[in-house]
């Protein structure tokens, strides 16, 4: 099989268009060692978690890239690293164009830093429990000087709270006094304050009742389709990643062993680890397909395995993936990208 390492800029759109969002090599590592002493006592040396290693994808305008994944495997700290939470070990974060990652400007940092936004997991955390909604969507208007004026911030954010299905009359309460689907609602409100192009959504519904995770999607849909923007969408509910997600991105152990068109990869998933992910969905139709049951734990992520991480839990694995570690190939026309020795190899049935 002649295939070809994927370039990042063609990953999840026409390769004659620059993505909006490019993630080139994108690392971080965080120190988990014991205090010095401690270490000189126990004889212990450093501890090292490598919670992103090597990640690459890119996102056109207007497009959304899901990430999915068992938890740990890195998903939220993609998540920071690209709205700029946590600085990378190594890697670049390119945006319309410019790097992020290198040192720049502060002014011009700041004004490509105003055109993304995150949207966190859990409403009832991401909101100043003292703070009136007011001065919570109000804050990145003063923060970047966007509005001047008492009266022109309060107009602002009324109508910001009109777009996401809020009452203008909302301005003057309190998050305790609204429910969870409405809490998220303000923070969308806040993250569009800016007119944020990027948005960052970080299991934004997990912490949701079904019904209202409906409605919260349905609107970034509708927003999606209205103001043109593009999403980076964390998640472990495929479900709603079907619902949502135009690419999706598999991660396991800090690294992505799949990425593909949504439809493709519901249809005809290649990474074992996609598809034991897929078969863990309950079969509601019983439509009597054949499931494959997750095996096995998620590794140490302190002491991963050697080669392939997904090795140790793997059907099809041989001695190269226990040796070898796979990197990310082409494999079909509609641009699949899989980092699997069995799939390289033509072993997977």
């Amino acid at each position: 099989m002649n295939a070809t390492m994927p370039n990042p800029a063609s990953s999840t759109g026409p390769s004659d268009e620059r993505p909006l969002v490019q993630v080139r090599d994108l690392a971080k590592v965080f120190d988990v060692s014991a205090p010095w002493l401690n270490r000189v006592v126990e004889r212990k040396p450093k501890q090292f978690v490598y919670a992103v290693d090597g990640v690459s994808f890119a996102i056109p305008a207007g497009q959304t890239l899901a990430l999915v994944g068992e938890s740990g495997c890195g998903k939220s700290t993609v998540a920071r690293l690209l709205v700029g939470l946590y600085p990378p070990s190594r890697g670049e974060v390119i945006f319309d164009g410019e790097n992020l990652t290198t040192g720049r400007d502060p002014a011009a940092q700041r004004a490509l830093r105003r055109r993304m936004q995150m949207i966190f997991q859990d409403p009832y955390a991401s909101l100043n429990p003292r703070w009136k909604v007011l001065d919570i969507v109000g804050e990145p208007l003063r923060e970047h000087r966007l509005v001047q004026g008492a009266a022109a911030l309060q107009e602002r954010v009324a109508a910001l709270l009109q777009q996401v299905g809020l009452s203008p009359d909302d301005v003057g309460k309190f998050p305790h006094q609204f429910s969870g689907g409405q809490r998220q609602r303000i923070s969308i409100a806040r993250a569009l304050a800016t007119n944020a192009e990027f948005l960052v959504c970080d299991e934004p519904t997990s912490a949701l009742d079904v019904s209202v995770q409906a409605q919260v999607l349905n609107l970034m849909k509708d927003l999606q389709a209205e103001r043109g923007l593009s999403y980076l969408f964390i998640s472990h509910n495929l479900a709603v990643v079907r619902h949502v997600a135009h690419s999706v991105g598999v991660m396991y152990l800090g690294r992505l062993v799949e990425q593909a068109p949504k439809a493709q990869l519901f249809s005809m998933p290649r990474h074992p680890y996609t598809r034991m992910l897929l078969d863990a969905i309950p079969d509601i139709r019983m439509s009597g397909r054949s499931r494959t049951p997750v095996q096995g734990e998620v590794p140490n992520p302190l002491n991963p395995p050697q080669g392939c991480a997904f090795h140790p839990r793997c059907p099809l694995a041989n001695a190269r993936c226990s040796s070898e570690r796979p990197v990310m190939r082409v494999v079909d026309a509609q641009g699949t990208q899989v980092a699997c020795h069995a799939v390289e190899e033509g072993r997977q049935a």
